[in-house]
């Protein structure tokens, strides 16, 4: 184990899980082998987790919601589990009340044991394989995970992956944040910079239509609160804005902040979607962190990533990686105070 880590908890098969500190520019956060978790991340003078998580490894086993994970080998969701690529039908896994594939299956990414690639003080890169045939996946796709306390309140979160038969990948990050540790955060205002989301079904997949932003609830390009939406315009967000038609430069595409305890996020990223999630559905049976118990609401999610289900919708960004391409995606979780 590097310094300062310290073992989390065994799997059944006796892994061990590591815990890894990190600390720079003002911020200390906790990850975990397992899932590539977030498991806890605190800003200097704020007293609160800025993230939702649980204090031990059967929480994250048994309970938990994707807290801080890294799902994969592709994020979100694909239309019954299926897709063709260069005329080759696949079947996923279809985990998500057995007719939608969620989150790379039951056994993604974000419930495997990475490694420790390479560690420092304010850095960790995590990897592991993703076996061809997982969950259905064609291909053995290489995976590595960075998480890095890069400068004054940044979170640096960087995912790149290879593989040896093309197949869908798409990384995020899924950490529930809450900038001042109330029971719910729906007192949080927030801003996205997109002209367009996608409209979904009864099952949370997009029906194929890009719908302007313009007039409806998921206008939210001037500050708005969480609960403004959610109670007004009865929306439980669950869905993706699209920032851009395909990955590029990092740039800043959406910012939250906390009038109770002045704290802000702001999200810049490379991906062309964000996936805002206000957490309708969270009611772990356990505590999180310091005893504190979750309910709908207590944390909201900005996963930026490729569209949902753009594997089967060819007008959405590119979700299929290629032998020989190496996929990078950059995203950074810049908190402030006051």
């Amino acid at each position: 184990m590097g310094s300062g880590n310290e073992i989390f908890g065994r799997l059944e098969n006796g892994e061990t899980v590591e815990r890894i500190r990190l600390a720079g520019g003002g911020l200390t956060a906790h990850v975990l082998t397992w899932g590539a978790v977030i498991q806890d991340l605190r800003l200097d003078g704020h007293d609160a987790p800025l993230v939702l998580g649980f204090e031990d490894l059967a929480g994250y086993l048994h309970h938990s919601p994707y807290f801080g994970a890294t799902p994969g080998r592709c994020a979100n969701r694909i239309k019954d589990g299926r897709f063709s690529i260069d005329g080759a039908d696949f079947q996923l896994e279809c985990n998500e009340g057995g007719v939608t594939h969620l989150h790379g299956g039951r056994d993604g990414i974000g419930r495997q044991n990475w490694r420790i690639a390479a560690q420092d003080t304010d850095v960790v890169t995590l990897s592991l394989i993703d076996p061809a045939g997982r969950a259905g996946y064609p291909g053995n796709c290489a995976i590595t995970c960075t998480y890095r306390l890069s400068g004054e309140g940044v979170l640096s979160v960087v995912y790149e992956a290879t593989t040896d038969a093309p197949t869908p990948v798409n990384l995020c990050q899924h950490s529930y944040f809450s900038l001042d540790g109330s029971p719910d955060a729906l007192g949080h205002e927030i801003r996205v910079a997109a002209e367009h989301y996608l409209p979904v079904d009864e099952r949370l997949i997009p029906t194929g239509e890009i719908r302007p932003v313009a007039g409806t609830p998921f206008d939210l390009r001037q500050w708005t609160p969480l609960r403004r939406q959610t109670e007004a315009g009865g929306i439980a967000f669950d869905h993706n804005f699209c920032l851009s038609p395909r990955r590029q430069a990092k740039r800043p595409v959406a910012e939250v902040r906390s009038p109770q305890s002045g704290v802000s996020l702001e999200v810049a990223t490379t991906e062309p979607g964000v996936q805002l999630y206000t957490g309708a559905k969270v009611a772990p049976a356990v505590p999180g962190l310091e005893g504190r118990r979750y309910g709908a609401f207590a944390g909201f999610c900005l996963e930026t990533q490729v569209w949902p289900d753009a594997v089967n919708h060819g007008h959405f960004p590119n979700a299929v990686l290629r032998p020989g391409e190496v996929l990078r995606q950059e995203t950074d979780y810049v908190f402030r105070k006051g």
